[in-house]
């Protein structure tokens, strides 16, 4: 007969449980146990039982670290579910560990936050190293650690790698409902389907029930939440109806960004009769937090709106939110798909056969929706660190950094390139009219609406929210004080293409389509409502029009452009990702660095010709050493190279290579070809080309340009061509 907490658990419960010992008692099993476990799935008490029947069938004497997340209690909420479902077992915190150390058949709780937070004094430097003593202690005694790591996606960080490592833990449980596969670690998910069944989740989600298709809104937030609260109504009287004493909650999730989102918002609650003053309304945010009674998790808590900034903490668990409603402020945001584990849950862990009950509700205009950010350990690849080997330490070359006081072409110049470009691409003239219909031909959108899309439909899993391509189309009626903020958006996405000043591209802007005095320059002749559709509907169209431009070809404006100049050395130490899973690893004797592998060079962690090169030059017999340099970041080798509207940037090459008779080389590797078509995505590719073959000349370097062409390189240092037929490119050995 079944007792204690696995009476309780659910056959999947059970199962995932038994999966956890057998993969922790086989010795062909990989150190690392990954358990993909979606939201509401309850894995506290899964973990809890696997604690229980670990210390009781395979080894008392053994201790449980347990590493919660997040900047509330978690670990208390988790230690308390030990207390309540397994009050036989011996649990403690950091700080009982500290005074008491590890002790067979204990498990001690801890707060990632106490012991990764950079300034954090919760564990200070003695009291570090009283850890790792404590750690040492428990090792000398024979204590077996097994370490669980409970959703720790935001705190993967060296100092996290290192409290980890210290424990040489026999095995390290990681569950999360995020995790992705990854070969390394021992890897099993839970079905959600499974969780659905059991009733601890709802059935399914609608996302946007109640819009229809061509739908006109005056306002985002006014729409949503209207529909919002229709249905939160609907919800609670159909549990009074089956004498249920559950007030649904209606989450409110805001963009990180303007204040005055959350002033309308709580207006809008107010002239609906929801405020702080009436109990209805609790807002949990970092900076502000407001009317948030104890019992807010309670099924017939009174707030029945809570306003929040981006996901709420992970792991906070309120089985009565049944809506989200997710604002935004741009038009490019991100939704992000493990939000709703927090609307997913049913407040008595049963189904009532009654869909308005069993689904949940998720009310947003967002177009782009993805799984959440992963943590580096769910990627397929590691990030390992290198050491510099003697002989390259001495090694100096001069690097150039950007000159801070050259800013490149004024406003004026820019707005005459732009122009120019675009009256040559559309064939424009004087004739405003006769321009739009031309712009329109090819595809901009005119008019004073701003269009958008809504997702909308049934989902049973949530992942597939994220595939799901059913949208119905939108559109509002500019009001230029309410959509100066999505106006600004747009000009921020438009000006990384440029690197100017977000002021600088809205004047620019507004120069070449705007209504306004000066006729200078002007192409079309939009109303203020028109001109913020234009920008807003048109952004990616627009970015990629200045992508353009600034990739022209320029001269180098070696008269007036002094770049600083610094030493670069090669850093003594420096990260590389690293493929686990390389078949055949051979040391690369060639490289800079020392344990520097083909496990750093396969297609996993490199482009097809950084690869391609880095072999070529390992099976060369005339080279000393070979650099590979970072991409971004002070410590690395640099060029400055301006583009057509003489803004500067930075080029880092990708290799230095010391030959045995003293000659430097530096490389550059781009995409090549294949099956005749090209692979390379650097716009600024030609920009680079010619600074680069400056900066070679004053020097007296060897340098060139290598690409890939059928598994063969080529390399060019002479003049720049895009195609790789032309006599210019060479195969790398007649030249390197």
């Amino acid at each position: 007969m079944v007792t204690g907490i696995a009476a309780t658990l659910f056959d999947f419960q059970e199962q995932a449980v038994i999966q956890l010992l057998d993969l922790c008692t086989d010795s062909r099993s990989k150190q690392t146990i990954v358990m993909k476990a979606p939201t509401g799935s309850g894995k506290t008490i899964m973990l809890i039982d696997f604690v229980d029947e670990y210390l009781n069938k395979v080894n008392s004497n053994a201790a449980f670290i347990w590493l919660c997340p997040g900047k509330g209690d978690l670990e208390e909420q988790s230690r308390q579910k030990m207390r309540k479902f397994a009050p036989h077992l011996n649990t403690q915190n950091l700080f009982d560990a500290l005074q008491n150390g590890f002790e067979p058949e204990s498990t001690t709780f801890i707060n990632w936050e106490l012991v990764t937070k950079k300034g954090n004094t919760a564990i200070r430097d003695s009291e570090r190293k009283n850890l790792f003593d404590r750690i040492a202690d428990a090792h000398r005694k024979g204590i077996a650690f097994i370490v669980i790591i409970d959703e720790e996606h935001s705190n993967n960080t060296a100092k996290a790698r290192t409290i980890i490592d210290a424990f040489s833990a026999k095995n390290i449980v990681r569950v999360s409902a995020t995790a992705e596969e990854n070969k390394r670690y021992e890897y099993f998910e839970i079905d959600e389907l499974d969780v659905i069944n059991a009733g601890l989740i709802t059935k399914a989600l609608y996302v946007n029930e109640g819009i229809t298709d061509g739908v006109e809104i005056t306002d985002d937030y006014d729409y949503l939440l209207d529909l919002a609260d229709a249905k939160r109504k609907s919800i609670s009287a159909h549990y009074q109806a089956i004498g249920k004493n559950i007030r649904p909650l209606v989450l409110i999730q805001f963009p990180n960004g303007q204040p005055e989102t959350i002033v309308a918002v709580e207006r809008k609650l107010e002239s609906m009769g929801y405020t702080y003053d009436n109990g209805m309304v609790s807002k949990w945010m970092s900076e502000d937090k407001k009317d948030l009674p104890d019992n807010l998790t309670e099924n017939d808590a009174q707030p029945v709106f809570l306003l929040m900034k981006q996901a709420i903490s992970t792991g906070w668990d309120c089985p009565r939110a049944k809506i989200l409603v997710k604002l935004r402020e741009g038009m490019s945001e991100n939704f992000e798909i493990q939000t709703i584990g927090r609307i997913r849950r049913m407040p008595e862990a049963t189904h009532y056969e009654d869909d308005l009950l069993d689904f949940c509700y998720v009310y947003t205009f967002d177009e782009k929706y993805k799984a959440g950010l992963l943590a580096n350990m769910d990627k397929a690849y590691e990030t390992r660190r290198l050491f510099l080997k003697p002989v390259c330490k001495t090694f100096t070359l001069e690097k150039q950094i950007r000159d801070l006081d050259f800013d490149g072409l004024g406003e004026r110049e820019v707005l005459n390139k732009v122009y120019a470009a675009l009256v040559k691409k559309y064939k424009l003239g004087s004739d405003k009219k006769q321009n739009q219909m031309l712009m329109a031909d090819a595809g901009y959108v005119f008019g004073d609406q701003i269009f958008g899309q809504a997702l909308h439909g049934q989902f049973v899993r949530t992942s597939a929210v994220a595939e799901s391509t059913s949208y119905y189309t939108t559109h509002k009626r500019v009001d230029t004080h309410k959509h100066g903020i999505q106006l600004l958006h747009s000009v921020d996405s438009i000006k990384t293409a440029i690197g100017m000043p977000t002021g600088k591209v809205k004047t620019i802007l507004e120069r070449l389509f705007r209504k306004g005095n000066s006729a200078y320059k002007k192409l079309l002749s939009l109303e203020t409502a028109e001109f913020y559709a234009f920008v807003i509907n048109n952004e990616h169209r627009l970015k990629q029009e200045f992508r353009e431009v600034t990739s022209d070809m320029t001269e180098q404006m070696s008269l007036l452009l002094h770049p600083k100049k610094s030493t670069f050395h090669i850093p003594e130490q420096d990260f590389f990702k690293y493929d686990p899973g390389v078949k055949n690893e051979v040391e690369y004797l060639s490289n800079a660095y020392m344990e520097y592998t083909s496990g750093f060079a396969t297609s996993l962690v490199r482009s097809t010709s950084e690869m391609l090169f880095e072999q070529y030059c390992e099976g060369r017999s005339d080279i000393e050493w070979v650099y590979k340099n970072g991409d971004t970041g002070q410590q690395y080798f640099s060029i400055v190279y301006v583009d057509a509207i003489q803004h500067q940037w930075l080029f880092y090459a990708d290799y230095i290579v010391m030959k045995k008779d003293g000659t430097v080389w530096v490389i550059e590797t781009k995409g090549g070809e294949a099956k005749g078509k090209d692979k390379n995505i650097d716009r600024q590719i030609q920009n680079k080309f010619n600074a680069f073959k400056a900066y070679a000349a004053e020097k007296g370097l060897h340098w060139g340009f290598v690409r890939d062409k059928d598994n063969q390189l080529y390399i060019n240092n002479t003049e720049f061509a895009i195609d790789m037929a032309d006599d210019h490119w060479q195969p790398i050995a007649s030249v390197f």
